[in-house]
């Protein structure tokens, strides 16, 4: 049998699949989500996401210091609210002293280049659980996206890099883009949920935080997903409105459109590689079906290959760890 070509000569070796290799992974490419509640000296494992834990700020700042010394240089903020403090309009959100404020302030002092990414979305603080205003069991859009830009605005005076709206309200970038300048802050960026969908893929993020909605579901802001053309329109509007950096989320039921978005638009793209998703392969490989490492590996390559310059992702520090 006489070939003109065999593919087979670019894979026979380690050093030479290496060589050829289209998609890189680094520590660069990660955004690594941590959970913050109060206390002192509190570490508690997420039920539903085995060897992910909630922190109180000292431990946090333990975290981070040892995020930075692995080279993950991106952190994405999120603070579990007290009941006591909850209400319909996000309250707390606005406290200057409120813990993710405080929590931004302590981790800039801590580790000074470590780049902050923050929640911003009502639903950690709303007594229903949505990420909006509630009036008469409807999400209000131009009354939440007031407070969301007030958020944005407690989140650059605290210290944030990036603001990060993951709310899925109507024109909330634009606001929030014209607040900070408004407020001089104008080198805070902006990291848009801008495709997110309505997943069933959510639930141990929700335990993570007690942020599950009150009643109903979240179908009249978070997007259906059988579109793909919306996601495109909603990314879109939201660069011309003032994001520097879109996202979308989940990431592994939305391969296609991740693609779509990062052959279509020129700024960067990331993706939420979700507690759901997270949480499938730990069960998984708990029950002896499928080996861990190579998993996480095969699913962040994935994301990645699919055109995310950007992962957001509970397993970055055990990316960082296998591939060495």
């Amino acid at each position: 049998m006489h070939l003109q070509r065999r593919n087979r000569i670019l894979r026979q070796s380690p050093a030479i699949r290496a060589m050829v290799r289209e998609t890189l992974l680094t520590p660069n490419d990660f955004i690594v989500p941590l959970f913050i509640v109060e206390g002192e000296n509190l570490i508690s494992e997420i039920p539903s996401m085995p060897g992910y834990f909630r922190r109180s700020l000292d431990q946090t700042i333990k975290e981070v210091k040892e995020l930075w010394a692995m080279g993950l240089q991106s952190v994405l903020l999120f603070v579990k609210c007290d009941d006591s403090l909850k209400d319909n309009r996000g309250t707390e959100a606005l406290n200057p002293n409120g813990l993710m404020q405080r929590s931004i302030r302590a981790i800039k002092d801590a580790v000074p280049e470590m780049l902050i990414m923050t929640d911003v979305a009502l639903d950690p603080f709303s007594s229903y659980g949505h990420d909006g205003i509630v009036e008469n069991q409807e999400i209000l859009n131009d009354a939440t996206v007031e407070v969301l830009a007030a958020m944005s605005v407690s989140h650059a005076q605290a210290g944030a890099d990036f603001v990060a709206p993951s709310d899925m309200m109507d024109g909330r970038i634009g606001a929030i883009r014209l607040a900070l300048e408004e407020n001089n802050f104008t080198k805070t960026g902006i990291m848009s949920y801008s495709a997110k969908y309505a997943s069933s893929f959510y639930g141990p993020f929700r335990d993570a935080l007690d942020s599950a909605p009150g009643f109903g579901d979240k179908k009249t802001y978070q997007m259906d997903y059988a579109n793909r053309s919306e996601a495109i329109r909603e990314t879109l509007m939201d660069i011309e409105e003032g994001a520097d950096i879109v996202m979308i989320k989940p990431a592994l039921s939305y391969l296609d459109i991740i693609r779509e978005i990062k052959n279509t638009v020129d700024v960067p793209v990331s993706a939420y590689n979700i507690s759901g998703e997270y949480a499938m392969i730990k069960a998984a490989a708990k029950m002896g079906w499928i080996e861990e490492d190579k998993a996480i590996l095969e699913t962040l390559f994935s994301i990645k290959r699919a055109g995310a310059d950007l992962i957001a992702s509970y397993f970055a520090k055990d990316a960082v760890r296998l591939l060495g």
